[in-house]
């Protein structure tokens, strides 16, 4: 049995039932659809032509996400978790870049190693060497007066917490931030590069190994032999190329709001909805989602 999961800010009743309609056609064999929560996501139950569910349905509703996915082990043990442009809004090095005067040039190095055209860990390292200087301080005010949870978040973390999933944010960023946001969230662990700092200032390098794409992944993977769990139990989200190991290997691997080239092999994207998006592909309603 498998699933078709609609989720918009409006939904139909007649979308969901021309949704299954288009599934029938490609000969998926619908056999009903449900709501999760009325208006707003809905779930549509089929047994066959798995391949063809997806092209059928993405990008044919009005700002709808669309997830199709196996009916077994939909509920996820565990999460691991992007932070940057995923649990928060903003590029925590691009924004700390501002306080230095070069948020720009630093900004156009960090978009193309997202798009997977620069290789990771150099990108980091040239950039954080232009951070050289910069007082200590300036990572607070960032925190202060930049660093915004993304819409959903703390809901996302706190309901799989709350019905026993292990989450984990892995972060190619700072630890700076990854700990207090982390920690604001609900994650059971986080992970993230350490800025070096020196006599109140960043000396532009970090502590080696770097926290890479595959970090991401290695980490995933012992959580999943650590916890004793099945791989198909797992879900991966993130929006940049260095993401895309550990969206590969997790059951359920999402893109959200992201990279062309992520976006293109996540098994799932979600372009239009928030990440409490995450929670309704699981079937989790919102009478039982969890606010924190």
């Amino acid at each position: 049995m498998f699933i078709a999961t609609l989720i918009a800010a409006e939904l139909a009743a007649g979308d969901v039932s021309a949704a299954a309609d288009r599934l029938d056609m490609v000969g998926c064999h619908v056999e009903g659809w449900s709501w999760i929560d009325e208006g707003r996501a809905a779930d549509i139950r089929f047994v066959s032509e798995v391949a063809a569910a997806r092209p059928a349905l993405e990008g044919v509703f009005n700002r709808t996400d669309v997830a199709v996915q196996a009916a077994a082990n939909r509920e996820k043990s565990l999460l691991v978790a992007d932070m940057d442009s995923t649990m928060i809004t903003v590029e925590c090095i691009d924004e700390l870049a501002d306080y230095a005067g070069i948020k720009a040039e630093i900004a156009e190095v960090t978009e193309r190693a997202m798009r997977g055209e620069l290789d990771f860990a150099s990108a980091l390292d040239a950039r954080v060497a232009l951070l050289e200087g910069l007082e200590e301080a300036a990572i607070q005010r960032c925190l202060d007066e930049r660093v915004k949870l993304m819409p959903g978040a703390r809901t996302l973390i706190q309901t799989m917490r709350a019905r026993g999933a292990t989450t984990i944010l892995v972060s190619g960023g700072f630890t700076r931030f990854a700990e207090p946001v982390g920690t604001e969230l609900g994650f059971h662990r986080m992970i993230a590069n350490r800025l070096l700092i020196e006599d109140g200032k960043l000396t532009g390098k970090v502590r080696k190994p770097i926290v890479d794409a595959t970090t991401k992944e290695v980490t995933l993977l012992a959580a999943i032999d650590e916890l004793g769990i099945d791989p198909a139990a797992t879900l991966a989200v993130g929006d940049g190329a260095n993401d895309l190991p550990m969206i590969r290997r997790a059951g359920l691997g999402v893109a959200y709001h992201a990279k062309p080239i992520v976006a293109a092999e996540a098994g799932v994207r979600i372009d239009h909805n928030d990440l409490t998006a995450l929670l309704y592909i699981q079937g989790i309603a919102t009478a039982e989602w969890t606010a924190g």
